[in-house]
């Protein structure tokens, strides 16, 4: 059984009526409801106003895989919570997923290493290319599948060069962006996607669905967790 905690800012969805009416429960909730179907997932929800900012000690320990969505109150998050986090994806106890905005979140930065700079704008059609089809996190995707709304995300994207390129993006503007990315940091891994705005359907997608799933499995851990001597 893996445990899989997906963090979710949880402010949009309380504040922006049409937020609301797309996902009630939170983003979160959607994304939990699928991986909820696979037997071999535990499922937990965190949000940033719950106690602890929704991962105090006994929830983030016993955490397999963290999957993170965060936008509005990036300064929010407790350094000493960022701290943990990546020391944890470091030791290869935890695998982290980051979703659409959580590029700029302090978890992403400080794990990966880098600023998360990219370039933004208006809603627009997205298809999303598969380039590495033998990957894992490639399993059951076409070539391409379209979104017919998202959030225009854009190259350059300063997060240097990733281990591992799965998936690239075109936008109807004709701008391009590498738009899922795994990183390996010490003995844990990183999967960055970028789908996920929170005015748009993409965690609906049957394709965003699966390639989230896939994720989790991938960056579970694998090899002997490491601890810090004393």
């Amino acid at each position: 059984m893996l445990h899989v905690t997906i963090w979710n800012e949880f402010r949009h969805e309380k504040k922006l009526e049409d937020v609301r009416a797309l996902y009630p429960n939170g983003m979160h909730a959607t994304i939990g409801e699928y991986l909820g179907k696979d037997e071999e997932l535990d499922i937990t929800l965190a949000a940033l106003d719950d106690p602890d900012q929704g991962l105090p000690p006994e929830v983030l320990n016993n955490t397999d895989v963290l999957i993170w969505w965060g936008h509005m109150v990036h300064h929010e998050v407790n350094d000493a919570l960022v701290a943990a986090i990546r020391e944890r994806v470091y030791l290869g106890k935890m695998g982290l997923i980051v979703l659409h905005s959580g590029h700029h979140s302090k978890v992403f930065r400080s794990v990966v290493g880098s600023t998360g700079n990219l370039s933004w704008g208006r809603n627009q059609k997205e298809i999303v290319w598969n380039i590495n089809p033998t990957h894992p996190i490639a399993a059951g995707i076409p070539d391409h599948f379209c979104l017919e709304s998202e959030e225009l995300y854009a190259e350059p994207f300063y997060v240097g060069e990733p281990d591992e390129t799965v998936f690239l993006s075109w936008f109807e503007g004709g701008f391009v962006m590498r738009s899922g990315l795994v990183f390996k940091r010490g003995a844990g891994k990183i999967f960055y996607f970028q789908p996920g705005h929170e005015e748009c359907r993409s965690f609906y997608n049957e394709y965003v669905q699966r390639i989230i799933r896939n994720a989790v499995y991938y960056v579970k851990p694998t090899a002997p967790s490491f601890d810090i001597p004393n």
